[in-house]
């Protein structure tokens, strides 16, 4: 794993004899582990070529995910508050540097908000905001991390029905953009914990 880190994708490995006499480990042994890495997708075997470095990729990290979930009691509605934390520290990061080229991204994804009232495309529109969002931070963890709980997550805001709360949802993305664009680091982070507030009421209606 250690020698994998160091290396980019694209990257061949050393044939499994190299490997196995620098770390004094048996081929079985290595194959097994070799074997694991490339059922993550982080390793691929090519036929006459060799082994190569693909790297870890958030989907393959969601799949992972979804099946330790699956094998837990771990639900995926608790994994919420820690996608809620990532876009805090987001907001935090974008308005604090100021990226102007993903802010720009982001006031796009409004005004296709503006533009439609089909629920698909509200969808649409809201996940290509959030990714700007991720993006304006400048972080690459925050960015992955995002990545990974966005598909585990997106099954939870397909059935919402955004087009019944287009006004209210317009309102709110457009003031995370503006606190963003403006550099105030606190009022960004209250306009995102509004987002989420108004998805909470969405997704768990009162009785």
């Amino acid at each position: 794993m250690n020698q994998i880190v160091t290396m980019e994708p694209g990257d061949r490995l050393p044939s499994e004899r190299e490997q196995a006499l620098r770390f004094n480990v048996s081929r079985t042994a290595l194959r097994d582990r070799i074997g694991r890495l490339e059922s993550l997708g982080v390793l691929e075997r090519r036929d006459r070529a060799g082994t190569f470095v693909i790297g870890l990729r958030p989907e393959t990290v969601s799949e992972v995910l979804t099946l330790g979930l699956m094998g837990s009691k771990i639900t995926v509605d608790s994994l919420v508050p820690v996608r809620v934390a990532l876009e805090r520290q987001a907001a935090i990061e974008a308005a604090g540097r100021v990226d102007h080229v993903n802010c720009a991204h982001m006031a796009v994804a409004v005004d296709r908000m503006d533009a439609s009232d089909d629920s698909s495309e509200l969808h649409a529109a809201d996940m290509a905001f959030h990714q700007a969002l991720f993006r304006a931070s400048g972080s690459q963890g925050l960015v992955f991390f995002s990545q990974v709980l966005s598909t585990v997550l997106s099954n939870t805001m397909q059935h919402l029905a955004l087009d019944q709360e287009r006004i209210r949802m317009r309102v709110l993305h457009r003031a995370i953009l503006e606190t963003v664009q403006s550099g105030d680091i606190a009022a960004a982070v209250a306009a995102v914990d509004a987002h989420f507030s108004w998805l909470d009421e969405l997704m768990n209606p009162t009785t």
